[in-house]
C-alpha cells in the first residue's frame, strides 16, 4: 500500500506533507513486514524465530544450533505421529526426515520393521532425529533397522575415469549414474 495514492496530488506539492508521508509510509511497511513475519511463524514450512514455540508445544528439545530444516523436518514428524501406529504413519514420519522415499518392511516373527532409504542414497544428515522420532512412536516389542542404498559397481563401471576422477568417493557412492 503505497500512502501518497491515497492523498490528493496537490498536497504532495507540500514538502512537509511530503516528507511526512515518506516517513509513515516507512513505519506503515515496517509493520506489514512485521505482520506477514508474525503470519509466517503459524506454519511450520515458512516458520524460523517461531520454531522453538512449535517445538516447546510437541515438547521437542530447542536445540537452536541445528539447521531450520532439521528443526522443522522433527517438528513434522511429530505432527503426523500422533494416532494408530500403522507402516503408513511410520513411512509418512520417516519420509518428513529423508526428502525422500522410503520403503517399510514388517518382519512378524522376529517383531522387527526395517526402514529402507530408496529415494536419496546415503545416510540421510539428521538421521538421529529420525530414530528418536521412530523410536517415539513405534510400540516397545518392536525394533527398527535401518538400510540405506548406495551406488553399486555395476552402476559406476560404465563410467570413464575422466568421468569419475573429479568427484570424491563420498559423493560417488551415493550419486545415481546414468
Amino acid at each position: 500500500m503505497q500512502l501518497k495514492g491515497y492523498v490528493p496530488s496537490y498536497l504532495l506539492e507540500s514538502k512537509i506533507f511530503n516528507i511526512n508521508y515518506e516517513v509513515q509510509q516507512k513505519e506503515i511497511d515496517f509493520y506489514s513486514e512485521s505482520i506477514k513475519d508474525l503470519v509466517d511463524q503459524c506454519f511450520v514450512d515458512a516458520a524460523t524465530w517461531g520454531l522453538k514455540f512449535w517445538e516447546e508445544f510437541l515438547g521437542i528439545t530447542v536445540d537452536e544450533n541445528k539447521a531450520l530444516d532439521y528443526r522443522r523436518s522433527t517438528i513434522k514428524a511429530k505432527l503426523r505421529g500422533t494416532g494408530t501406529i500403522t507402516v503408513k504413519l511410520i513411512k509418512n514420519v520417516a519420509e518428513s526426515f529423508s526428502n525422500g522415499e522410503v520403503e517399510i518392511t514388517e518382519n512378524i516373527q522376529p517383531f522387527t520393521f526395517e526402514v529402507k532409504f530408496v529415494g536419496s542414497r546415503g545416510i540421510p544428515p539428521n538421521l538421529e532425529d529420525l530414530k528418536s522420532a521412530i523410536n517415539e512412536i513405534k510400540p516397545a516389542h518392536l525394533s527398527v533397522q535401518y538400510k540405506f542404498t548406495y551406488t553399486v559397481w555395476k552402476e559406476v563401471k560404465n563410467l570413464t575415469w575422466g568421468q569419475a576422477k573429479n568427484d570424491s568417493w563420498n559423493n560417488l557412492k551415493v550419486r545415481k549414474v546414468i
